[in-house]
């Protein structure tokens, strides 16, 4: 049996879904962080799978770009979220308001 770039499609896919479920039902703004980087990692195997299939680098470059917006998103948000959950012990997204002000 032969793994194709079929097959890392559909692992791309059944990833991303699974990350697009858990931000849509989990309340936990962490837990939706590891959401979103399960979402961004499906991006990037597929990003890689296809350049690998096409022969061209522009999938291996891309997959850069988006492990920098990654980091950037790891840094300034869950340092919020930390934040925020220190202060209050068992904040949900819907708490999030607070940062109005």
């Amino acid at each position: 049996m032969e793994v194709t770039v079929a097959w890392y499609l559909t692992l791309g896919a059944v990833l991303f879904t699974l990350g697009g479920v858990g931000l849509l039902v989990r309340r936990n703004p962490l837990v939706m962080f590891m959401c979103v980087e399960l979402m961004l990692n499906a991006v990037n195997l597929t990003f890689v799978s296809l350049g690998d299939a096409l022969g061209d680098l522009s999938g291996q470059v891309s997959v850069f770009f988006v492990l920098v917006v990654a980091a950037a998103e790891v840094v300034v948000g869950l340092g919020i979220v930390v934040a925020i959950m220190r202060r209050r012990v068992g904040a949900t997204a819907d708490d999030l308001s607070v940062l109005r002000g």
